[in-house]
């Protein structure tokens, strides 16, 4: 009987605590107790299953598909949003959104963001952050150069300088085309100074932000006038690849394939983004689906914000 009346004991404290809502000290000093023992009896209740947590998530959040993901790919964390339509337009925009979110919940004093500038998902962010407080980030860094028609490069000097403006920082842009004609080409827009000013800057992220692509161009890229000849295209099928993560090619394994592209992009590299603190990527999509898992067996990203769609697509593969 000596258990029973432990446990009874036990029940009391818990039920005044969790129930009642009273103190410790309140009930050390009503049963005649320590406060260090209406402590151990707290724990104990737990142990003993007497008092059990539980997690009942509202509806339009999706902790079992996000639980899969990060068992399924190894990934620290997993954010999935709720989405009416298995379209692209809805699906990036309710990741902006949660992203927005995110970024504004965790967003640290000095952090210096890169932003993979090329991106809808990431503009729809961008157009969901309110304005901070002061200065919270140092930098917000650019980490793709601008692409195809310098009319539409605005769109990555934009996305750049707005994140900056929001978060308080000082925008460092990459005032080169992301993709150059050729290897010559790109050592000499890299002896630019202030080109080597936003790179120099790399190795100091503590928070990456970044697109994933698929192969063939998205809308964005193609309205820019980036698009791969049929001979780049059929190097990067021959090579295997699915998937870009600023213009990096990967395959469905997440190694990173080799083609002559590499010697022509301008922006930060795949080993660079090893030793970043915070690799957070936005994407989703049915298209981008064989990207997305590629880009997840990297081993590169800490986190994925995606939709409900996808997320099922994934766990099916």
């Amino acid at each position: 009987m000596g258990r029973i009346n432990e446990l009874r004991l036990v029940t009391r404290v818990a039920q005044m605590y969790h129930v009642e809502r009273k103190r410790q000290a309140d009930i050390a000093a009503h049963l005649h107790l320590s406060q260090a023992t209406v402590s151990r009896m707290l724990k104990r209740a737990e142990a003993e299953g007497i008092v059990r947590t539980s997690v009942i998530p509202p509806a339009g959040t999706f902790s079992d598909l996000e639980d899969g993901l990060r068992h399924r790919f190894g990934l620290p964390e997993v954010v999935v949003v709720d989405c009416s339509e298995d379209r692209d337009g809805a699906i990036m925009s309710r990741i902006g959104e949660a992203a927005a979110h995110l970024l504004e919940a965790t967003l640290i004093q000095g952090e210096v963001i890169g932003v993979s500038s090329w991106s809808q998902t990431i503009f729809k962010m961008v157009e969901n952050i309110h304005p901070q407080r002061g200065t919270l980030a140092r930098y917000v860094v650019q980490t793709l150069g601008g692409m195809g028609d310098p009319s539409v490069q605005t769109h990555a000097t934009q996305l750049t300088t707005r994140l900056a403006r929001l978060t308080g920082a000082e925008p460092k842009l990459l005032p080169v085309q992301g993709l150059a004609s050729s290897r010559e080409a790109k050592l000499l827009m890299l002896s630019d100074p202030f080109v080597r000013e936003t790179m120099d800057l790399f190795d100091s992220i503590t928070l990456a932000i970044v697109g994933i692509g698929a192969v063939e161009p998205s809308e964005l890229l193609a309205r820019s006038g980036n698009i791969f000849s049929a001979r780049e295209l059929s190097d990067l099928a021959e090579a295997g690849a699915v998937g870009d993560i600023s213009l990096r090619f990967f395959d469905s394994s997440g190694k990173f394939v080799k083609t002559p592209l590499d010697d022509r992009v301008i922006g930060l590299p795949p080993e660079a983004l090893s030793g970043i603190r915070r690799v957070i990527a936005l994407a989703g999509g049915q298209k981008k689906t064989p990207a997305i898992a590629g880009a997840l067996r990297t081993g590169l990203l800490h986190m994925l914000i995606t939709d409900r769609f996808t997320a099922e697509r994934l766990l099916s593969l």
